[in-house]
């Protein structure tokens, strides 16, 4: 028996690499930067309005900055402890939390209940869905002169209403709590109907078969409310609740038309932060270095608040949304549970 040697490989010629010719490297490069070319208007604009100025306020915040005088000398953090240390700047910060607390919540419950009710199937739906968004048009300003006519001191209506019904006058303009109340209502009758309609549209997409199962096993329309149309709204709740934190954390319009003096009432009882930042920097200190140092400060609040809303917002659906089963030929509903 003999043993033959394993057989040796041909050896492989080397192959030339072969040259890409330039339109295939610019294909590639098409390829490659095309999706960023398409997207880039949104980012160049974004660094115009919104990243530029934010560092050009940081600049101005460390100096010395006067109206008239214009930039001086750097002086760190001093604006920020000057700020920090004016009574008023937590007064402003106050009445800021207590009108945003008082228009935001109560707006976007109302809006929720307001896109349920308009998803129904009622007449005349497109008539209401185009009244709820009338507010929305409305001028701030036009908005601020009717609600301050309305929440009057001695001839307003609501007065007029409370008298009649035997009860004694609110001081709107006087006392804290009741002018950040017509302060909020103004708020909400601005953007409840413009928030109603992005519920609504959110409702629309929701699967009609969720419904339909919830419908046989029995569920009325207060649990398909809770169990289905609240779930399958959490992206959407999200948006409205960060967007109703970024606006009511910056309210300016309505408490500045709401007196003709708009500089926060004589105590200052609903001066808000975006006031105090306008009264720094064009009122009578004329100082941009603490407006802007005010301006970074509301900026990191409303960063802040809006991860805690983004973080409750999260949390509203537990037990994660109700999908549709199939049985045999019955369609059942059950509840999916959210695995991480």
């Amino acid at each position: 028996m003999s043993v033959q040697a394993p057989i040796k490989p041909a050896p492989v010629a080397e192959r030339t690499p072969r040259r890409i010719a330039f339109r295939q490297t610019r294909g590639n490069w098409d390829v490659k930067l095309s999706p960023y070319l398409y997207i880039s208007p949104f980012f160049i604009l974004f660094a115009i309005t919104g990243l530029i100025p934010l560092v050009y306020t940081g600049y101005v915040s460390v100096h010395d900055w006067h109206l008239l005088r214009g930039q001086g000398d750097f002086v760190g953090f001093q604006n920020f402890i000057d700020v920090w240390n004016q009574p008023t700047f937590w007064l402003a910060l106050r009445n800021t939390f207590s009108i945003f607390l008082l228009s935001s919540v109560p707006q976007v419950v109302t809006a929720l209940l307001l896109a349920a009710v308009l998803n129904a199937n009622i007449r005349a739906k497109t008539f209401w869905r185009m009244g709820v968004l009338l507010p929305y048009v409305v001028a701030p300003v036009a908005v601020g002169l009717i609600f301050s006519r309305l929440f009057g001191d001695q001839y307003g209506l609501i007065n007029a209403i409370l008298e009649i019904l035997g009860m004694d006058q609110i001081a709107w303009h006087s006392d804290v709590i009741p002018s950040h109340i017509a302060i909020a209502s103004m708020v909400n009758f601005r953007w409840t109907g413009y928030n109603t309609l992005i519920f609504l549209a959110a409702m629309q997409a929701i699967p009609k078969e969720l419904y339909e199962a919830a419908i046989i096993d029995g569920a009325g329309r207060v649990r398909q409310f809770i169990s289905i149309t609240v779930p399958q709204l959490r992206a959407t709740l999200i948006f409205i609740i960060v967007t109703a934190t970024i606006g009511g954390l910056q309210i300016f319009d309505e408490p500045r038309v709401f007196d003709a003096a708009g500089t926060g009432g004589a105590s200052k009882q609903w001066i808000t932060v975006t006031m105090y930042l306008y009264d720094l920097g064009w009122g009578n200190q004329k100082n941009f270095g603490r407006a802007s140092a005010v301006a970074l400060i509301l900026f990191f609040i409303i960063i802040v608040i809006g991860v805690i809303n983004y973080a409750i917002t999260r949390r509203i659906s537990t037990a994660g949304p109700k999908k549709p089963g199939r049985i045999g030929n019955k369609t059942t509903f059950t509840t999916t549970r959210r695995t991480k």
